[in-house]
């Protein structure tokens, strides 16, 4: 079960749909909530620190503690208001660090899809960092609209490597939990082995009593997180669960192409591992 879910609070419009979702979880499991505000360190080369001067950095690091603190007291009315219990934590340093620090000690971790034309959206590079660092499953929410349920009906974007059998042992209490869990391959091998994969890992949820219906595709000429989303749409899920995984280790691609498509163009949570 995830008994201690962190979530990643700051100013950005999408706060209220993650701790709408947070609200959704905590009530799933009984879960606490445990929301967390970074404050970044103001980083400015010594030319301008001179120039702009000691007090009116002081200044600006103030109105980061009151955004805070406003945050705060938004968090805290809405998990008091369904008798959730939480705790709120301000700290500061690097966002990702500090997340992936707290996240260690939580059973699951909430952050947010990147909204480019949000001012105060932070989330831009936070869930590459946080998924390939924190070691714990990390559910990404759009940044639009609402979610009145997760997990009621769940993708599980399979292909048999590493990253996927994580995350599917990550997302296990939501899948037990689930009335239909779709479990989506995509350009499968043509071999046997593949097939028989395919039978085992439906086999190995039903031992868990996970309701599961195994489908593959090939797409030639679909982008695979194309296909995944439209499956998606078809079936009406409300989570899709992936691997965190690419081919590439460059840091600009570690999360590889379908992931990051997956990311950019969302409309429901993903529960991503590595």
């Amino acid at each position: 079960m995830y008994k201690d879910i962190l979530i990643q609070v700051d100013n950005a419009r999408s706060v209220q749909v993650r701790i709408q979702a947070a609200r959704i979880l905590a009530e799933k499991f009984n879960a606490h909530v445990t929301g967390l505000y970074v404050i970044e360190p103001i980083q400015l080369p010594a030319y301008a620190e001179v120039a702009i001067g000691a007090e009116l950095l002081e200044q600006s690091h103030r109105e980061y503690e009151r955004q805070a603190k406003e945050a705060g007291v938004t968090f805290r009315k809405e998990m008091d208001n369904d008798g959730i219990a939480n705790e709120w934590r301000i700290t500061e340093g690097l966002t990702s660090a500090r997340v992936i620090d707290q996240g260690h000690y939580s059973d699951l971790i909430i952050l947010a899809q990147a909204n480019s034309d949000d001012s105060a959206d932070i989330s831009a590079g936070l869930v590459d960092d946080v998924v390939m660092g924190v070691g714990r499953p990390v559910l990404v929410v759009p940044y639009v609209g609402t979610a009145d349920t997760i997990g009621k009906k769940i993708l599980l974007a399979w292909n048999g490597s590493r990253e996927s059998v994580r995350a599917l042992h990550d997302a296990m209490p939501l899948l037990r939990t689930a009335d239909k869990v779709v479990v989506m391959a995509v350009n499968p091998p043509d071999d046997d082995n593949e097939r028989i994969a395919g039978s085992d890992i439906s086999l190995h949820l039903a031992r868990h009593d996970v309701n599961t219906v195994v489908n593959s595709t090939v797409s030639r000429d679909i982008d695979i997180g194309d296909t995944l989303l439209s499956r998606a749409a078809d079936e009406g899920v409300d989570l899709i669960v992936m691997g965190g995984y690419g081919h590439s280790r460059i840091r600009e691609l570690i999360l590889g192409g379908v992931t990051r498509h997956l990311l950019n163009h969302m409309t429901v949570p993903v529960l991503m591992s590595h």
